[in-house]
């Protein structure tokens, strides 16, 4: 197992975990619970940390949570549901009126 990175927070941890495991890289969030030791432990021992099961996929597990953190590029432009045909916003992958996730198509 390898330590890839420290979350800000167990929900954000937890939604890098939700982006591996759809890219089919097994992880782990360590220390989701911690945070109501801060104060009686060091804060830095205390923060959420993704760790991969497997050492080889830290290139693209890396990767994933840069694009996470930094959200579609500038100027990207809103997409049309093909299901309902609401307009959503460039971040958004899955369509808040209908619940359908956006097509290759449509990125």
């Amino acid at each position: 197992m390898l330590k890839l990175t420290l979350a800000p927070n167990a929900v954000t941890g937890q939604h890098w975990v939700n982006l591996l495991s759809i890219a089919g890289i097994p992880c782990e969030l360590h220390n989701r619970y911690l945070n109501g030791a801060l104060g009686e432990i060091p804060a830095d021992q205390c923060a959420p940390e993704l760790w991969l099961v497997d050492e080889r996929d830290e290139a693209l597990a890396r990767k994933i949570i840069e694009a996470a953190i930094s959200g579609p590029p500038a100027g990207s432009l809103p997409w049309r549901c093909a299901k309902c045909g609401e307009t959503l916003e460039a971040q958004f992958t899955q369509c808040w009126q209908c619940g359908a996730s956006r097509s290759l198509d449509e990125q």
